[in-house]
């Protein structure tokens, strides 16, 4: 959308530049894989799903201010439940970083050699 370069900086500036990467490219999908969280026009947080591999959840983020607001496990059922109209039964979670957030709020399984990740080899 018209927004998208205002919301892929913010991921730039907010987290980093792979993280804004892989949120470019969310953009790109149809329909598009992203969703934000915002409040008074300023954004809270973001959460791709779909982005560099298909049934993939993340990256995610939210600012550290809104941290604790249930932001981030909203922006993961939305991604989850928009896995899930597109036929998926579940979403893989990517070089997850709160794993135990994942599994304590739903259900969420570690993969055994997940740790190996979709990203290794990839130029850093």
């Amino acid at each position: 959308g018209p927004e998208k370069h205002i919301v892929v900086e913010w991921v730039r500036k907010e987290f980093n530049n792979h993280w804004a990467s892989e949120c470019d490219i969310a953009f790109s999908r149809q329909p598009v894989s992203c969703f934000i969280a915002t409040k008074d026009q300023e954004i809270l947080g973001f959460a791709c799903y779909d982005a560099t591999y298909r049934n993939y959840f993340g990256p995610t983020g939210v600012t550290e201010a809104a941290r604790g607001a249930g932001i981030g496990k909203a922006l993961l059922l939305a991604s989850l439940h928009a896995l899930a109209e597109q036929g998926y039964a579940y979403g893989i979670i990517g070089g997850a970083g709160p794993v135990e957030f994942y599994k304590k709020t739903f259900g969420a399984m570690v993969i055994e050699g997940g740790d190996k990740g979709i990203y290794k080899g990839m130029l850093r």
